[in-house]
């Protein structure tokens, strides 16, 4: 069952103008698509920003079946797994100069700036994913991008 997309009113099958408002129907896009594609039961920007939200749900795009066919969604899923890489070796390099005298006071000024550069860049990458664009990071896109072809 069809439905107009300017005015709701509800469509015979295979009806190209809509008897209610006489707006052409074969041509509008239907609301609920994106203009990625799908794969699945989620849209591809959707499964691409969802690959961001923790490393749980990269993984979990890699190993099933319709998404881990899809480049887009693929090569999201590795750019999270290697930011999270990325970032659990920044913290741990801070945390070893932190423990030495001097510099470790240095550090306390550089958690802060470092902790909101990782959340910006989280969230660069999350809305990214979300409006359809391969994002690359510089090393870690590129390192993305060479998984996600394979």
């Amino acid at each position: 069952m069809a439905f107009c997309p300017s005015c709701g009113s509800q469509l015979a099958e295979g009806a190209t103008v809509c008897p209610r408002c006489g707006q052409n129907t074969a041509q509008a896009p239907n609301p609920g698509t994106s203009t990625t594609g799908s794969a699945g039961g989620l849209t591809d920007n959707v499964a691409g920003m969802l690959a961001y939200i923790t490393i749980i749900p990269a993984i979990i795009f890699l190993v099933l079946e319709p998404y881990n066919r899809n480049r887009f969604i693929r090569f999201h899923s590795w750019q999270n797994i290697f930011f999270h890489i990325a970032w659990i070796v920044i913290c741990v390099a801070l945390g070893v100069i932190s423990s030495i005298p001097v510099l470790g006071w240095i550090t306390v000024l550089l958690w802060p700036v470092v902790g909101l550069a990782g959340l910006a860049i989280w969230i660069v990458l999350l809305l990214k994913a979300y409006q359809g664009q391969m994002f690359k990071l510089p090393v870690i896109g590129d390192l993305a991008e060479k998984q996600a072809g394979a």
